[in-house]
């Protein structure tokens, strides 16, 4: 898309024009993705679903690229467009202002006008640091439904909001068992309403439909009904109801892949989910809904406003120092960042390019519940003096292509900010016996899921997986991540002789993808009743059986959806796996 302005009208009108043009064609694109998650879904072309997630990830970066190229042709430099700039954004304002989704316009104008320039940092005569006031949107988010005359009913209206071409399996025994779920919840709460998104969320195998149930007299509730299509069925299913902030919270976890929902306000959407999740931040609801562009400056507005009203520094994170990345974080804050050193110490062979591929890969993969969602952002502008002395001379000294130190201001070059989280071995030092095997063994359960979704972790030491706040045990160190599907899982070959069975180096040939299952257990760190619980529950990680069976039905086509509830909030209990179709 190389848009051709009109050269008549002035130069600020004609450079606001072709980034709108940009923004709405990305829009377009982005829509049309996430429409045929519905189609997808009610026809069970999972893998096509995956590839569609996969396409729209791609389409801000290619957009945002085509208008940079065509402000490029429309100004002879940089240099020459910077004095029209003030009336380029003046004009986008008015040419957008009315719009719906004006947040994701002023964010795709700051993307596209900060590549364009090059701006390290923030600058407020090149894009737009708030969003202005705009009128209330015009879309519909959510529909209230009347309490009639029982639960059944209100629930039969629930699902009816989700207008599927395809029928239900047994919509009867369903009502009744959602009923009977929600009636347990509300104990003696009359209920006057509920309110309903009317688009379905759609992520992988399943769908999704969301609100809150509103008590004649009491707080709402959040809602959220889970259904299922699964191959073999009569039609679409509900899985599991879900009626508490917590449950509902995980669906919308940070370790989850991202939604497809087909509304015309973001804005709106969001605003409604806040009234749902009162304590999910602004951000992490644009990322789950697939807008992560604009939740990355919802994230970056919380980190100016923190350094605003505190006088917190930043420091490294408890925890063992990477050899990879170097972690900090202020010591209140959510997020962490994560910055690659110059070099990587023995035994780490990999490139810094190598290390962004991963996290790409991570990026534009099902993260199952598993991996936390890590976003990337090139040169963020800081006060020098919000460092500690020992952080900044370790950014000094080691990493010099990500970070530049000043005299005054600290500039990170190319940076990722994830979800802070407990690292498993710091958390197992001050947990109770009974919260400490029931992370291990979440530990071993995290292995399986992600080896389930065709990853191996590559490094299974504790220090690299982390610890929610709901307790779930989750991955984030991504340097020796692999597709599990290029792993070569081998037995340790038998010792010949005893000068073999006592070399300290191996006797035999390893190639690069090479894993033996049969070492894990000496990486593991565990002692005692610890190393016990896991090996009585998960022992068969250390098979080579284990791990080629997992490869064999990945390759064969079978698709594991990993839900964010547990199998005891199910309805009804889950059906083997079906293969992708």
């Amino acid at each position: 898309m190389t848009v051709a302005p009109d050269l008549g009208a002035p130069l600020g009108d004609a450079a606001a024009r072709l980034i709108l043009d940009g923004f709405e064609a990305g829009r377009h694109a982005f829509a049309a993705l996430t429409d045929r998650a519905q189609q997808r879904f009610e026809r069970r072309q999972w893998r096509e679903g995956q590839q569609d997630s996969v396409a729209r990830l791609a389409l801000y970066e290619d957009f945002v690229s085509r208008v940079v190229v065509s402000l490029s042709a429309l100004f002879n430099d940089k240099g020459a467009a910077r004095p029209h700039w003030p009336s380029v954004r003046k004009a986008f304002l008015r040419l957008a202002g009315d719009r719906d989704d004006l947040e994701l316009a002023l964010t795709f104008f700051s993307s596209a006008a900060r590549r364009y320039f090059g701006t390290v940092g923030v600058d407020s005569d090149i894009e737009f640091l708030e969003t202005p006031a705009s009128p209330a949107p015009q879309a519909t988010i959510a529909r209230r439904l009347p309490f009639r005359d029982s639960i059944e009913s209100l629930v039969r209206d629930i699902l009816g909001v989700a207008a599927f071409s395809v029928g239900w399996e047994d919509l009867a025994r369903d009502v009744r068992l959602a009923s009977e779920r929600i009636d347990r919840a509300i104990g003696s709460a009359v209920l006057d309403s509920a309110d309903i998104v009317t688009a379905v969320f759609f992520r992988n195998t399943s769908a999704y439909i969301v609100g809150r149930l509103n008590p004649a007299d009491g707080p709402p509730m959040p809602v959220v009904v889970a259904l299922r299509h699964d191959d073999g069925s009569g039609g679409i299913t509900v899985d599991a109801v879900l009626l508490t902030e917590d449950d509902v919270s995980v669906v919308f976890s940070y370790t989850r892949s991202y939604f497809s929902v087909a509304v015309a306000s973001p804005k709106a959407l969001v605003e409604f989910l806040q009234l749902v999740l009162p304590h999910k931040p602004l951000a992490d609801l644009y990322i789950a809904i697939g807008h992560h562009k604009r939740g990355k400056t919802e994230l970056y507005r919380a980190l100016l406003e923190r350094q605003r009203t505190t006088t917190e520094l930043f420091d490294f994170v408890p925890g063992a120092h990477g050899m990879v990345m170097i972690v900090f974080a202020m010591p209140s804050a959510e997020q962490v960042f994560k910055v690659l050193r110059d070099r990587f110490a023995y035994p780490k062979s990999i490139t810094r390019e190598g290390v962004m591929s991963k996290y790409q890969l991570v990026f534009e993969h099902d993260r199952a519940g598993r991996l936390v969602d890590a976003q990337e952002f090139i040169f963020l502008e800081f006060d020098r003096r919000r460092f500690a002395p020992s952080l900044l001379e370790e950014l000094e000294a080691q990493a010099r292509q990500s970070v530049y130190v000043g005299s005054d201001r600290i500039v990170l070059r190319h940076v990722y900010t994830e979800r802070r989280v407990t690292p498993l071995d710091v958390y197992l030092r001050s947990a109770s016996m009974d919260d400490a095997v029931r992370a291990v063994l979440d530990y071993g359960a995290a292995v399986r899921d992600l080896a389930s979704t065709n990853i191996f972790p590559g490094d299974l030491l504790l220090k690299n997986f982390g610890v929610t706040r709901h307790g779930r045990v989750v991955f984030y160190d991504y340097d020796e991540i692999l597709l599990l599907t290029d792993c070569r899982f081998r037995r340790m070959p038998e010792a010949r002789d005893d000068i073999e069975a006592y070399s300290e180096q191996p006797w035999f040939s390893v190639a690069e993808g090479d894993v033996f299952p049969e070492e894990f257990g000496a990486f593991l760190g565990l002692t005692g009743a610890l190393r016990e619980s896991f090996m009585a529950r998960h022992r068969d990680l250390l098979d080579v059986d284990f791990w080629r069976a997992r490869q064999d039905a990945i390759r064969a086509g079978a698709v594991v959806d990993l839900f964010p509830y547990a199998s005891d909030q199910r309805l009804r209990p889950l059906s083997a796996p079906q293969p992708l179709s």
